[in-house]
């Protein structure tokens, strides 16, 4: 690290060409980036899209719609609305992205009261028609108490892409003019303050470029937009912090090249283990087999390497060209006394550690409490902030025309397969035997199908009327239309309503037992229950897997960085205390609804990213502190003494660092697509906790506790560590 700091620093106008370089190019791919993200990311290959497909197939169902939501004031005469409606689809006759139009006079139950809808089917994904919607838009025309919306899933997610750029551009606006101050704070001048806000940019510009190539081998989610900026921009000012403060505290005692060595070989090495306990971090996300986990671990994984990379190359060549103007345009002096209060500070957790371990203990398990009542969700429709119209529109929609106990987010689309025609009396009589097990279960509230919709109870019924002269002409085609729905060739479909609650466990449960039984038939299970289903299912059977990966990496890494046992097994149990006290928070501020929250569900990615990101995030502390004891414990041979200047010489930095990542995270609390609000309220509770009760208080504790026995190592004893040191 010394010969690479002393590289940096002879070939800085080299290293600094091909860095700009670089940053230009990914640039251009950057700002290319939001036109390759769709969707929020919640792709499974499954059972689930297995009958989609079969859907689409088989029985004619489009690949995306939208909704056309019509509303009219009460005094808005009949004949006056029907034109209206009927005005709006002949706008829309060549409209030629459309499969099929549906207006609402065309179906049943579409016109109620002073709402109606209509329907425009895609052959095209949800996520790939923007410029279809935006083309729409200009078709259609409010009039005279009359007005017509869109809605649907293509619009939702061209809305939330639409909102996460927007959100972004907000919490830049508010991040980064406060962290410039604290910056200034830390550093004292414009011109060292400066320094991480453009390490940060660079960082995230490489990567977002580097994200641009991804989206030609996997779908990425986005949420990209929000996330890989946020950990980003967070984790490359934290490395440059620590790097700048080093090099500051060396060139008081050193020449440039000789304090850029040193800065590479102390603050580099730091941050080579912590990128990669972060990045290990985020790699457990890659067991999940969802396309959002594997999106974040991605544009984590490669916003963390560009990071590092960028701390000890790219900065160290910009700090070898300043030189000693780093310290230009002084705002702020160093207090004589600089560092006092930290030492009193330290001095007073060393002397009572008994009394302060209990008391964070004690803060830390209130703070956990309200975990225990978490409730995890999907993000839907209510990831949108309240005021945009698709969400508007989709709420009245569903409130209006899906009665409680018939909405979509309580049916179970089932197809039945047979091995010959459906038609056939010995397929239907099986059809039948499933459907009159499933209306006899409990939890479900109504079953559709077929024989439902036609009125027949029994194969012979149906028989009897189809070869039967007794039934007209129109009873005949409307039995047709009825087949054509349900019945195509081999394959049955039916729609079970369940008695659940929306995102009801139950619910998911059902599904579950339901598709794993043996029936006459082969049954493949749809809908929005068996696609929440296989979600959790993957996250639960899979997240202890990356858990396993985390935790034991952590510990090699850490046990190597600092040759202890100790030190390693105290980080991981902390960070799970800590990261579990933050989810409680959480929960009281979102799901309980405090601090002038509605009450919302908590996003399901939270938890997985919020452990995977601050368990990885919160070891640059963990590494910063013990890093700079181990120095002074190896220089004093005291464990008490270098703990309370390791401890002194880092709280400022660390909480600069941990301020710095707080307003940066914390800034997207005020944004309004929900599961990134409380992803950064999430992460930086967590920071803020690590930061002062953990780092500050727990450690130091902890480390006066347990004495020389921080740093045994397998058969090294303590005294034999210390004599070799």
């Amino acid at each position: 690290m010394e010969r690479l700091g002393r590289l940096t620093g002879k070939y800085k106008l080299a290293i600094l060409t091909v860095w700009i370089i670089a940053i230009i190019i990914f640039a251009i791919f950057a700002i290319k980036l939001p036109t390759v993200l769709s969707g929020n990311g919640f792709e499974f290959d499954g059972e689930y899209n297995e009958t989609r497909a079969i859907l689409e197939q088989d029985f004619a169902h489009p690949e995306s719609t939208i909704l056309l939501l019509f509303e009219k004031e009460p005094g808005v005469e009949q004949t006056e609305w029907k034109n209206y409606i009927n005005d709006t689809f002949s706008r829309l006759e060549n409209y030629g992205a459309a499969s099929s139009l549906t207006s609402p006079f065309e179906g049943q139950g579409m016109i109620k009261d002073n709402y109606a809808y209509g329907v425009i089917s895609f052959d095209a994904d949800a996520g790939s028609l923007s410029d279809e919607i935006n083309e729409l838009e200009t078709r259609l025309k409010d009039h005279d108490g009359m007005t017509v919306k869109l809605t649907g899933e293509p619009v939702i997610v061209k809305d939330l892409n639409e909102a996460s750029q927007k959100d972004l551009a907000k919490a830049e606006m508010i991040g980064l003019p406060i962290a410039l101050i604290v910056l200034i704070l830390a550093f004292g001048s414009l011109v060292a303050a400066s320094i991480p806000l453009i390490i940060g940019i660079v960082s995230i510009l490489t990567a977002m470029g580097i994200m641009y190539f991804f989206s030609y081998t996997a779908d990425l989610s986005i949420f990209i937009l929000n996330i890989v900026p946020m950990i980003g921009l967070a984790l490359s000012i934290d490395f440059a912090l620590l790097m700048i403060n080093r090099y500051k505290e060396e060139l008081k005692k050193h020449s440039v090249e000789d304090s850029i060595a040193i800065t590479v070989a102390t603050a580099g090495r730091s941050i080579i283990f912590s990128a990669l306990c972060v990045f290990i971090g985020l790699s457990g996300l890659l067991f999940i087999q969802i396309d959002i986990f594997q999106n974040v671990a991605l544009g984590g994984m490669a916003v963390v390497f560009v990071s590092a990379l960028c701390a000890i190359t790219f900065l160290p060549a910009f700090l070898s060209l300043l030189g000693e103007r780093i310290n230009r345009f002084t705002i702020l002096k160093p207090g004589r006394n600089q560092g006092g209060g930290w030492y009193k500070f330290a001095r007073f957790v060393m002397k009572h550690p008994v009394i302060m371990m209990l008391a964070a203990f004690t803060i830390l398990l209130l703070f956990l409490f309200p975990a225990r009542e978490m409730k995890l969700v999907i993000p839907g429709t209510d990831s949108l902030p309240a005021n945009y119209g698709s969400r508007v529109a989709y709420e009245t929609f569903r409130k209006q025309f899906q009665p409680e106990g018939r909405r979509d987010y309580q049916k179970v689309t089932i197809v039945l397969e047979s091995d010959g025609n459906m038609n056939e009396t010995d397929n239907l009589n099986k059809a039948l035997s499933i459907i009159s097990e499933l209306e006899n279960d409990s939890l479900v509230d109504s079953v559709e199908s077929f024989f439902s919709a036609a009125g027949f109870s029994s194969a012979k019924e149906y028989n009897q009327f189809q070869f039967s002269s007794s039934g007209t002409g129109e009873q005949k085609h409307q039995l047709q239309a009825l087949e054509d729905y349900y019945i195509s060739g081999d394959k049955m479909m039916i729609d079970v309503f369940l008695k659940a609650d929306e995102h009801s466990g139950k619910a998911r449960e059902w599904v579950s037992e339901w598709a794993e039984k043996d029936f006459e038939l082969e049954t493949s299970f749809g809908g929005h229950i068996k696609f929440e289903q296989e979600i959790f299912d993957e996250i639960y059977e899979k997240a202890p897997y990356g858990l396993l990966l985390i935790f034991i990496s952590t510990f090699i890494i850490l046990m190597f960085a600092f040759r202890s046992l100790l030190i390693p097994i105290k980080a991981i149990l902390m960070n799970i205390l800590s990261l579990s006290s933050t989810f409680g928070i959480v929960v009281y501020i979102f799901q309980q609804g405090h601090f002038g929250m509605e009450p919302v569900d908590i996003a399901l990615i939270l938890p997985v990213f919020v452990f995977s990101l601050v368990f990885g995030l919160s070891m640059d502390y963990e590494v910063f502190l013990i890093s700079r004891i181990q120095e002074y414990y190896l220089e004093t041979k005291d464990n008490s003494k270098a703990t309370i200047l390791g401890l002194t010489t880092t709280s400022k930095i660390i909480t600069s660092a941990a301020a710095i990542m707080i307003v940066v995270t914390g800034a997207f609390a005020f944004t309004g697509v929900m599961p990134v609000k409380q992803l950064g309220v999430g992460i930086a509770i967590a920071i803020f906790i690590d930061a002062t009760i953990i780092r500050m208080v727990l450690v130091p504790s902890l480390m006066k506790l347990l004495g020389d026995w921080n740093w045994w190592f397998f058969g090294k004893g303590k005294t034999t560590v210390q004599n070799e040191s």
